[in-house]
């Protein structure tokens, strides 16, 4: 549901709109078991929020973090990996 909001919308507009929706969809998946699907969705969420700020998107990321730290805790390689993107872009918004 929120993955075909996100890729109904024209490419290079609405870009928090897009990443909000994408963040969604990845909170989804992780609830479902997905990590690594999960992951893959919240990088394409970040992807989106590059130069973006917006105290939403800043929440939306705080929140993935939390999300992935039992991940990160059992090892998880991508879990590590995009831990580390967002400590990057929480620091440059």
């Amino acid at each position: 549901m929120y993955g075909a909001a996100a890729a109904s919308r024209p490419s290079g507009t609405y870009a928090r709109i897009v990443a909000l929706d994408l963040v969604a969809q990845a909170e989804m998946q992780a609830a479902e078991g997905g990590i690594e699907q999960a992951c893959a969705t919240w990088g394409r969420a970040m992807d989106h929020m590059d130069g973006v700020r917006s105290a939403r998107t800043t929440k939306a990321i705080t929140s993935m973090r939390r999300d992935l730290a039992r991940f990160r805790a059992r090892g998880v390689r991508c879990a590590g990996a995009l831990d580390d993107r967002a400590i990057d872009l929480l620091a440059h918004t």
